[in-house]
């Protein structure tokens, strides 16, 4: 049913193609027979162009398809072995697992068999390095038993991280035996050969070392094998533990150079016998004999080390190795075994527990400049900062502060100053207390400052900064009994001793030590808030973990303190006698200035005695209690408003004859500046208002017109202020310069 249906599909196509081509038009059928030529001329090209593209295939496609061919023939070859093979192989599993089955055990014997063979290997390899050793110690031949122990150092190193326990511990007895046994024997080898050079070097024994090259070559020969008798790093901090001390559990320490422990240990001998037990030596009260015995010792020894047994060390290839150090280090830790022993029962009593901070500190700074100990190794210090130990320390050094800061402050020459008979040299006028506090300051740094660690030195540092805040809160409160007298002795004193405490906090603040301890503060985390009261809320608020910033410095908040009860200090003596002076001026005030004629003979006005007296005396009274920088500073401010309150309460308020303007320059220039002539050369320079007021009052009647004429004008005020400066005039403004010249009678107002 398909072709007809195809044939009928074919016949209505074409009855549509007729019809879209010719329409209803009957004439244009007569085209028909062409349409159908051009019809089958169509047909025949597309029949000969599939014809073409059946056969006519591009070579690259052909070659193409033949690969692909041949690659499917491949694969398919390719299979056929694979399932070949696939089932021999099976096949053959078949046949030898029974063979598998009987044969793993075996290898798995043999397996074992081999790990016993190593074992055992190495059990010999021990047995036999054991059995050299055995053999030169027999022979005396003992520096072949010490290399024979190096090597097997050597293989103990090397089989460190094996996994047969039971062999490495074998291992580690065996070498902790040979090791006991050549320690024994060649320390007691090397401690003939010492007794026999002269050591130890005691400075008051009136042998010398021996100078023959047989004892000599004996003792370096000892040294040097006992130099290369070095257990290996692990089982020394292993044998280290078993051994743990007060000291050993606190700190760290780098075992000694076996030759150098031998250095010590006469010495040790010596140190026990005096400084421990009932000996008259072993005094709580006198930590200094012990301390000072060490430095001797090493005083003593320093030469011997240095040329001897330095040259030992760079010979066994010790290179980084200093001889003195080392033995320093060995003595270093009698000293902490020491203290560590008198501390719990010398941290009751405050006096003995101080005394030895002092004599523990003064044994560190020894150590360290003059006989180089290197910075890092452990110390007296390290003992001191153990925490039980250094809270009692920062606790007693507070205590003791705040008691001496009690004593200064209730002494009765606490404000007066250690040097007022001698005026060369008391120009700063510091009262004994303030003298005395920066000098506790300082002690307080000296004994803290070689401390090992930033956090240690941070701790003292606020302990410094409360003891400054709080010295400043009793200057406050004695300056508020004494305010009412502000140029009284305790009242100036005061003012002296806090300007010298600024003028030293910040020299301070430039010094390495402190720089480093901002640095410090700066970076360090900030701890928790706990709370605080009243008084802990007025103290400084800058605190740590701030960020280091390169000009604030650890005193920059005391300093601020300190220079705000100065500034207040400075205003009261300032109002103190601004107002005496002022309240001497009221008749010079209302002097009948208008009313003066000019006689040409002129004299101090009677009205200006009392007022200029009474300022002379308070100058004479500031530079006789103020120190010189602040005197000098009090003067000028006192001169700045003398002339200020001449100017504004006197030429302004008043009218002036050419006879009163005379008087007042007289008075001003030939009276008043002299009495600052005796602490500047120019005293006018420092009353440039009244100066200059003085000027335009007595300026001739022809040129104060014109002037005058020039300052009401509608000139710029550049133009008038050149006006003035023509004149000398620079202080006064052109408002307040016209209004000097209206106080002239002689100049008619409009």
């Amino acid at each position: 049913m398909d072709a007809p249906m195809s044939v009928d599909r074919c016949k209505e196509n074409a009855v549509k193609i007729v019809y879209s081509k010719f329409g209803d038009n009957i004439k244009s059928l007569s085209d028909l027979k062409s349409f159908y030529l051009e019809t089958k001329q169509t047909a025949e090209t597309i029949e000969n162009r599939l014809s073409l593209s059946e056969w006519d295939i591009p070579p690259e496609v052909d070659e193409a398809l033949k690969n692909a061919e041949e690659a499917q023939t491949s694969i398919n070859n390719l299979q056929k072995k694979s399932d070949a093979i696939r089932n021999e192989a099976v096949d053959h599993c078949k046949i030898l697992k029974p063979i598998v089955n009987d044969l793993t055990p075996l290898v798995s014997q043999i397996e074992e068999l081999q790990k016993y063979r190593q074992y055992l290997s190495c059990v010999a390899h021990i047995e036999n390095i054991s059995n050299q050793i055995y053999t030169a110690l027999m022979s005396n031949r003992t520096s072949n038993a010490v290399e024979e122990f190096s090597s097997l150092s050597e293989y103990y190193i090397q089989k460190q991280h094996s996994k047969c326990q039971n062999l490495l511990q074998f291992l580690k007895e065996t070498i902790l035996f040979w090791y006991n046994i050549l320690k024994d024997k060649l320390s007691s080898l090397l401690e003939e050969s010492l007794k026999v050079v002269g050591w130890p070097l005691i400075a008051t024994a009136t042998k010398t070392p021996q100078t023959s090259s047989h004892p000599s070559q004996k003792m370096d020969a000892i040294f040097l094998q006992l130099l290369l008798l070095q257990l290996p790093d692990s089982l020394s901090v292993e044998l280290q533990k078993k051994t743990m001390t007060f000291l050993s559990r606190e700190f760290t320490f780098n075992p000694l150079l076996l030759p150098i422990q031998h250095l010590v240990t006469p010495l040790r001998k010596r140190f026990k016998f005096h400084f421990y037990g009932n000996k008259q030596t072993n005094n709580k009260e006198k930590p200094e004999w012990y301390f000072g015995q060490v430095l001797n010792w090493i005083r003593d020894h320093s030469s011997f080390l240095d040329n001897r047994i330095q040259n030992l060390l760079e010979i066994a290839g010790f290179y980084s190795v200093d001889a003195k150090v080392e033995f320093m280090r060995g003595l270093v830790v009698l000293v902490m075994e020491k203290m560590a022993a008198d501390l719990p029962a010398v941290m009751e009593d405050e006096h003995l527990f101080c005394h030895l901070v002092d004599e523990a500190i003064f044994f560190d700074h020894e150590l360290h400049q003059i006989y180089d100990y290197p910075a890092g190794l452990n110390s007296s210090m390290d003992i001191l900062t153990v925490p039980i130990v250094f809270e009692r320390w920062i606790e007693i050094e507070k205590k003791f502060a705040i008691e001496k800061m009690d004593a200064l402050l209730s002494s009765p020459t606490a404000w007066e100053s250690q040097y007022k008979n001698i005026a060369d040299i008391d120009t700063l006028k510091v009262p004994e207390c303030g003298e005395s506090f920066i000098t506790l300051m300082s002690t307080i740094t000296d004994r803290y400052k070689y401390l090992p660690s930033p956090e240690h030195r941070l701790k003292f540092l606020d302990m410094q900064l409360e003891l400054l805040e709080d010295f400043r809160i009793r200057l406050v409160q004695v300056m508020k009994e004494v305010t009412h007298d502000s140029l009284g002795d305790t009242f100036c004193a005061i003012l002296n001793g806090v300007h010298y405490i600024t003028d030293v906090l910040r020299e301070w603040c430039n010094t390495t030590f402190f720089v480093e301890l901002q640095y410090h503060n700066a970076t360090r985390p900030v701890e928790p808030s706990t709370g605080a009261d009243e008084e802990d809320t007025k103290r400084p608020t800058k605190r740590a973990g701030a960020g280091f910033m390169a000009d604030e410095s650890v005193f920059d908040e005391g300093i601020d303190l300190f220079d705000k009860l100065k500034v207040e200090m400075e205003k009261n003596i300032l109002k103190h006698a601004t107002l005496d002076v002022q309240a001497r001026s009221q008749p010079y005030r209302k002097y009948r200035w208008r009313n003066l004629e000019d006689s040409g003979d002129l004299s101090l006005s009677t009205p200006a005695c009392d007022m200029l007296m009474v300022l002379r005396d308070h100058l004479m009274t500031m530079n006789r209690k103020l120190s010189k920088p602040l005197f000098v500073k009090m003067w000028r401010k006192l001169a700045e408003e003398m002339s200020k309150f001449m100017l504004e309460e006197v030429v302004l308020q008043n009218r002036f004859s050419e006879g009163g303007a005379k008087q007042l320059e007289f008075d001003m220039t030939r009276n008043l500046f002299p009495l600052y002539g005796e602490y500047t050369t120019k005293p006018q320079n420092y009353f440039r208002l009244i100066n200059e007021a003085c000027t335009l009052l007595c300026l001739r009647v022809g040129s104060a017109l014109l002037l005058r004429e020039v300052l009401m004008s509608e000139e710029s005020r550049l133009e008038k202020e050149q006006a003035l400066q023509d004149l000398g005039v620079y202080k006064l403004t052109p408002q307040r310069a016209l209004n000097v010249l209206n106080s002239r009678t002689n100049l008619s107002v409009t």
